[in-house]
């Protein structure tokens, strides 16, 4: 097979999705989710769908990770120059409640999973010096105090800060940079959006109004091309306004793209 191509995890949905529809008429993707029939159909979607790949795999669980990722790379003899961290998850927890067996998986999906892939991309002798660019997606939850948002904000948090010294250590050739959105619609908060009340909550505590994915992509895509070459360390807040206010975010059930 051979060639470079884009990895994307958490395409099954949301800003993966979308992202991976942005960048399909131009680049060949590598697919990553835990659903393979999903992954099957954004596939499908994709222009040029007949280059990309899938690598179906739960980010819940990061144990061989690395080496899986290593192991798809050496068979379809291909590097990566482009990875994009969209999967993530979310859960509501009180201190008092907190479930470690829960904050563990929320982590590994967050945060876990995208330094146990980066481990190989970043090694030369198993991708080849190709890589260029990192874009992790975060949130706005860090810059925000909210009821039940520790995990998941520490969580956001934490991909943030590794962020900033990855920019440092991988200089000059791989630029690291992180999109931290708003409250968007996508499968993770679907329920949420079905309630008028949540919808004219979130309409209001965005000076911009409803964004959507492609709002979101739009950014991830910007900062995968080489208009951003001198763009580094950056945490790149796409939100619609939703930081320039006070309110504390709304609580939303636990979810997952």
């Amino acid at each position: 097979m051979g060639g470079t191509y884009t990895l994307i995890t958490g395409v099954s949905s949301g800003f993966g999705r979308s992202t991976a529809l942005k960048l399909a008429p131009n680049r060949k993707l590598i697919l990553s989710g835990r659903n393979a029939d999903k992954l099957e159909a954004v596939r499908r979607t994709c222009e040029n769908s007949d280059q990309h790949i899938l690598w179906v795999r739960d980010l819940s669980r990061v144990d061989g990770l690395g080496d899986e990722l290593a192991s798809l790379l050496a068979a379809k003899d291909i590097n990566v120059d482009h990875f994009i961290h969209s999967a993530g998850m979310i859960m509501i927890q009180l201190a008092r409640a907190t479930d470690m067996a829960c904050v563990t998986q929320l982590f590994n999906v967050n945060l876990f999973s995208a330094m146990e892939i980066l481990r190989p991309l970043v090694q030369k002798k198993v991708n080849k010096g190709a890589l260029r660019s990192i874009t992790l997606i975060s949130s706005v939850a860090p810059r925000l105090g909210a009821s039940g948002y520790g995990v998941y904000a520490a969580s956001k948090g934490a991909l943030n800060a590794m962020s900033l010294s990855l920019a440092v250590e991988l200089a000059p050739a791989i630029r690291v940079n992180t999109v931290l959105p708003g409250i968007v619609g996508t499968e993770m908060n679907r329920e949420n959006f079905a309630d008028p009340e949540f919808v004219a909550w979130v309409r209001a505590t965005h000076p911009l109004g409803l964004g959507c994915p492609e709002d979101v992509a739009d950014a991830v895509v910007f900062l995968a091309s080489d208009q951003a070459r001198w763009i580094t360390g950056q945490e790149i807040v796409v939100d619609g306004g939703r930081t320039v206010l006070s309110t504390p975010p709304r609580a939303s059930k636990t979810g997952r793209d």
